[in-house]
C-alpha cells in the first residue's frame, strides 16, 4: 500500500545527502511508492483544532547537488496523511514542544514518528533518568553548592547545559580548573534550567558509541571517537565514526530500555554509551548515525525502520499487523 508521508524537517536543500539520516528515510519511503511531502516546522499551525502545514510535494535523488525537487506549496491537512515524520534538529525548546502539541492532535490515526507526546515526555538526558543502574553519576541542578559538594566527591566533572544538543556547551573541569563560578554564572544567563553534572569518564577517549534501536531492538551501532584536543565524540566537532559491535553488556542496557521505548511509540531511537556499562543519553528528537552504520555493518536501517512504521501503520488501520 502506498502511504502519503510528510516529513517535518530543516530545509532539505542544506542535508548533506552523504550523512544525514532523514535523507536515506526520504529515499527508501521513494523506494516503497510512498507519496511524500516536506515542510519546515514553522509552516506548521493548528486552526479550530485542526492541525496543517503547508507542505510541498517531494521528490528526492541520490545525486550530490540535484538531491531534491519541491513542487508549488499547498496546505494540507495532516489529518488526510498516513506518516508524519518529525524530524527537525533540536535545541529542545518551546518551540519544539509546541510542535509535539500540534502534531498530538493527529496521532495516532495519522502515525507520527517518533510519538510526539512522548518525544515531550522523554528529552534526551532526563528520560535517562529513569533507568537505574546505567547511567555515570549524575547531578541535575542549579544549586552552586550541590554543584560544588559533586565535585568535591568526583573531583573531574563534566558540565552541560540540559536541554543542549550536539555537543554544545560540553564544559570539562578538571579538579584545579577555576572557571566553575564564571561558567556557571554564564549557564545562568542563558538557560533558565537546570545544568547538568557528571563525573568524567575517561573511557571517552576510546570512544562514544551510538547504538541505533528500532521499535525497542538494537540494530546497529557505531563508534565515535574524539578529536584529538577534545572530549566531544559528535561526528560534527570532529568525531570519528569507526565500526564496532554491540557488546554483551550494551544488549543488556538495550534490552533494559526496549520495552519501554516500544510501548511509548519510540520507532527510532538513538543511545550513547560510554565505557561499554554507562549510558548518557537517549535520542528521541532527531536521532542520526543511519548511513555511518550502514556502510561499516552492511546494513540498511532505514529499511527496517520503515519496516516497523509501516508494521505500526497497519496494525492501527487493519487491526493486525502485517
Amino acid at each position: 500500500m502506498s502511504l502519503a508521508v510528510a516529513i517535518q524537517m530543516d530545509h532539505i536543500a542544506g542535508v548533506d545527502i552523504g550523512a544525514d539520516s532523514t535523507f536515506v528515510l526520504a529515499l527508501e519511503a521513494q523506494a516503497r511508492g510512498h507519496g511524500l511531502f516536506h515542510y519546515l516546522p514553522r509552516d506548521l499551525f493548528l486552526r479550530e483544532g485542526r492541525a496543517f502545514a503547508r507542505a510541498q510535494p517531494l521528490t528526492v535523488r541520490n545525486e550530490k547537488g540535484n538531491h531534491h525537487s519541491l513542487g508549488a506549496p499547498e496546505v494540507i491537512d495532516l489529518a488526510t496523511l498516513d506518516v508524519v515524520l518529525m524530524r527537525q534538529d533540536p535545541p529542545f525548546d518551546m518551540s519544539y514542544i509546541t510542535a509535539t502539541h500540534i502534531l498530538e492532535h493527529v496521532h495516532p490515526d495519522t502515525l507520527v514518528v517518533n510519538d510526539p507526546v512522548h518525544v515531550r515526555n522523554a528529552p534526551e538526558k532526563l528520560f535517562v533518568t529513569h533507568f537505574p543502574g546505567v547511567m555515570p553519576p549524575t547531578l541535575i541542578t542549579s544549586d552552586m553548592d550541590e554543584i560544588k559538594d559533586f565535585r568535591a566527591k568526583h573531583k573531574d566533572i563534566i558540565v552541560k547545559p540540559l536541554f543542549g544538543n550536539g555537543g554544545a556547551g560540553v564544559f570539562r573541569l578538571k579538579p584545579d580548573d577555576e572557571n566553575l563560578s564564571s561558567l556557571m554564572e554564564m549557564f545562568t544567563e542563558m538557560f533558565r534550567e537546570p545544568v547538568i553534572v557528571q563525573r568524567y569518564l575517561p573511557e571517552v577517549r576510546e570512544g562514544d558509541k551510538r547504538i541505533i534501536l528500532v521499535d525497542g531492538r538494537a540494530a546497529g551501532a557505531i563508534n565515535r571517537v574524539p578529536a584529538q584536543g577534545e572530549i566531544r565524540a559528535n561526528m560534527h566537532v570532529g568525531g570519528k565514526p569507526l565500526k564496532t559491535d554491540i557488546t554483551p553488556a550494551e544488549m543488556e542496557i538495550c534490552e533494559a530500555i526496549g520495552p519501554a521505548l516500544q510501548e511509548r511509540g519510540l520507532i527510532f531511537v538513538g543511545i550513547d554509551v560510554i565505557g561499554g556499562k554507562y549510558l548518557t543519553e537517549i535520542n528521541v528528537t532527531s536521532p542520526t548515525g543511519i548511513q555511518e552504520t550502514n556502510r561499516f555493518n552492511g546494513v540498511s536501517l532505514e529499511a527496517e525502520i520503515w519496516d516497523a512504521i509501516e508494521t505500526r501503520y497497519h496494525a492501527r488501520h487493519t487491526g493486525r499487523a502485517t
